[in-house]
């Protein structure tokens, strides 16, 4: 498995990544456009992919305007495997070489996303409008975290 910076070109199995997922499903796909993600990869963050024999199996894209984990979503059947920490690990490494304030996500509660993010660190908040589970971090926790880790 190879991680790298995501570019234009990974964009269309993103977007399939992202369609396919069984939690976390879209309520609507006008909300993950390819502009719309290709906006986050170069206006507004940046973003990281898993891949293997040129089949992207996950990603990771990070808001720096908003301050948020806009995407983390593994190909189905490849969960597990330690994608998504890696790709945590790149994001918010990056995230916090650009800015010390707060990150935050939102994510379906009872998901395995959600069991993730409270294993890997991030602090309950509460609720977003959406009713999602609202998570922070902020860079003396992510720093511990490492510390910890390594």
């Amino acid at each position: 498995m190879n991680f790298r910076e995501a570019s234009n070109n990974d964009i269309s199995q993103m977007l399939e990544i992202r369609f396919s997922v069984k939690e976390n499903v879209l309520q609507s796909r006008s909300l993950v456009t390819e502009e719309i993600t290709n906006e986050f990869l170069t206006e507004r963050g940046k973003g990281w992919v898993c891949e293997s024999t040129n089949q992207i199996l996950g990603f990771a894209i990070v808001d720096l305007k908003e301050k948020n984990v806009w995407a983390l979503f593994i190909r189905p059947g490849f969960e597990g495997k330690g994608i998504g920490q890696n790709l945590q690990q790149l994001m918010l490494d990056w995230y916090f070489s650009k800015t010390k304030e707060k990150i935050w996500l939102g994510t379906a509660p009872g998901t395995r996303a959600e069991k993730f993010y409270r294993q890997s660190g991030w602090k309950d908040v509460g609720v977003t409008n959406y009713g999602e589970i609202r998570f922070e971090m902020s860079f003396d926790e992510w720093e511990s975290i490492n510390v910890v880790e390594h």
